[in-house]
């Protein structure tokens, strides 16, 4: 028997969301804002050799955890676990803001990131407990808005606050949002609770935790700290692939499994989850690369290269908004993961044609497509994943589909970094210190190392990086291709809370014919 599911109103919802893109807004900003503060964190600290860390204790926590957070999340409750993932993060950077040595700063950094993990994905998945999908694209330009604030300010705000305050700043800034994001939260959000009995899948939580671990230590740690073909390399890479073989055989046998595998058999659920990866993988390893054309060839400064992200970010906004709209009004999706992995490839392919001479004029009209394709794909995929699922997967799928965009940017980023390393090392053999402006992926690489430099030495070096600028988004473009044919798979289901939907699995919606109530979507 199939019982009637009443969404809350939309007043009840803007009460709530408020809070909830806060938290989101903490997570996001905290992976851009610190960039801009790594110098002075050097400078004070010392620990040159150590720096690439705190970034990657950051990024490994939050990534490893995720699953983790929406699986408990569907367990004890969305709500109290979302609170504690605030206060955990919290706690993180105001630990980190005291850090006294760069050890200090990494473990305080690896707890923040422990929180971060929860609020992204808490954000998700309380938005899919709220919303049905049917109604959901109408507030995917509020989600679109905050990635597009944290994306672009986070750098200016980490700058401003370095140069006007301290790099401790940087970290303590999170605190009076995050108070504000734990009392609006506490105080607005209500959801249903259910009392069930829990098996927690320890077993499969551990693994997963430790293949997760091992591939992101290849991508960080592979052609930078070691050599692709090093023991270290290759035994991380064995354990990481001995850890997801030993998940799968895991899950099928777990009670309550951390990462439930039938919900791969959904064909929209595993296609939209693989797109995402290779979003992440095309999208977050390109656009990395971005400032450092901006403010190496292009001559703009490190707060000037923020601004110059605006066109990106603004084209990913307006399309969401429309596509959000465009959603809610007609309950039709199946065109624009297709429209959004063309545009992709689109964009990045246009990217690849970047050399000395390209204009910011253009550089942003190249950025607009990819933002294009950013703003089509971004949402609409993460909803056709919950929209796959039962009520009771909510917050497992949601983490899903965070995980495997979080885990794709860490390849991307890992590989196109390499590719980068390698073309600018091929193009500056010969040169006098090649090997110190070559190093460790172009790290040496700063304007005003380059002003020291003859104008003939300054022209050749600009050459080289345009050159990998060349290679990167060109490798990237495959990555987006296999996304656009990947999105070709995916069926024309109803979207749940339509027109004369009966309940939460019930029928709905103009796109496809109707559905039993008792059918799976």
């Amino acid at each position: 028997m199939t019982t009637t599911v009443t969404p809350p109103a939309r007043r009840e919802v803007l009460v709530v969301l408020p809070g909830l893109l806060l938290a989101m807004l903490l997570a996001m900003l905290d992976q851009m804002i610190v960039g801009t503060a790594m110098p002075r964190i050097v400078g004070e600290l010392g620990g040159l050799d150590h720096l690439s860390w705190v970034v990657t204790a950051y990024v490994l926590m939050s990534t490893v955890s995720t699953p983790l957070y929406g699986k408990l999340g569907d367990l004890y409750g969305r709500k109290r676990l979302f609170l504690g993932a605030i206060v955990i993060f919290l706690v993180g950077s105001a630990l980190s803001g005291m850090a006294q040595s760069m050890v200090q700063l990494i473990g305080f950094r690896a707890l923040q990131g422990l929180g971060a993990g929860g609020l992204i994905v808490g954000v998700m998945a309380i938005i899919g407990d709220l919303i049905p999908p049917r109604e959901r694209g109408r507030y995917q330009g509020y989600m679109s808005a905050t990635m597009a604030a944290a994306t672009i300010c986070g750098p200016l705000l980490g700058g401003f606050l370095t140069d006007h305050f301290s790099w401790r700043w940087a970290f303590y800034v999170n605190i009076p949002v995050g108070v504000l994001a734990l009392v609006l939260v506490g105080t607005t959000l209500q959801l249903p609770r259910h009392r069930i009995s829990h098996r927690i899948d320890y077993l499969g939580a551990a693994l997963l935790t430790v293949a997760a671990t091992s591939l992101v230590l290849v991508t960080t740690w592979g052609g930078t700290q070691y050599d692709w073909g090093s023991v270290q390399i290759l035994g991380l890479a064995v354990l990481g692939v001995t850890s997801v073989v030993g998940f799968v055989f895991a899950e099928r046998r777990a009670v309550e499994p951390v990462l439930p595998l039938r919900l791969f058999r959904d064909r929209n659920f595993t296609a939209a989850t693989l797109m995402g990866f290779l979003v992440g993988f095309a999208m977050f390893g390109a656009v990395t690369f971005l400032p450092l054309f901006q403010q190496t060839v292009q001559g703009a400064s490190a707060t000037n290269s923020g601004l110059l992200l605006l066109p990106m970010m603004a084209a990913s906004l307006v399309v969401s908004l429309v596509v959000g709209t465009v959603i809610t009004r007609t309950g039709r999706y199946r065109a624009f993961p297709i429209a959004g992995g063309a545009m992709l490839t689109l964009g990045v392919f246009a990217l690849s044609l970047m050399d000395t001479g390209t204009t910011k004029f253009t550089l942003s009209v190249y950025m607009v497509i990819l933002g294009i394709g950013m703003g089509l794909l971004m949402q609409v995929t993460l909803l056709i994943v919950q929209n796959s699922v039962e009520a009771k997967d909510m917050g497992v799928a949601s983490s899903t589909s965070t995980f495997a965009r979080s885990i794709g940017g860490s390849f991307g980023v890992s590989l196109f970094g390499a590719i980068f390393a390698s073309r600018l090392s091929d193009s500056l053999a010969g040169m006098p210190g090649a090997e110190k402006l070559a190093g460790g992926g172009g790290a040496h690489i700063d304007p005003a190392t380059l002003h020291q430099l003859p104008a003939a030495a300054r022209d050749t070096v600009l050459t080289a990086i345009a050159d990998g600028m060349h290679s990167v988004f060109l490798w990237a473009a495959p990555f987006a291709l296999a996304a656009f044919a990947i999105g070709w798979a995916i069926k024309a289901v109803p979207l749940r809370g339509g027109p004369g939907q009966v309940g939460p699995a019930g029928p709905a919606g103009p796109e496809g014919e109707p559905i039993p109530a008792d059918s799976p979507s």
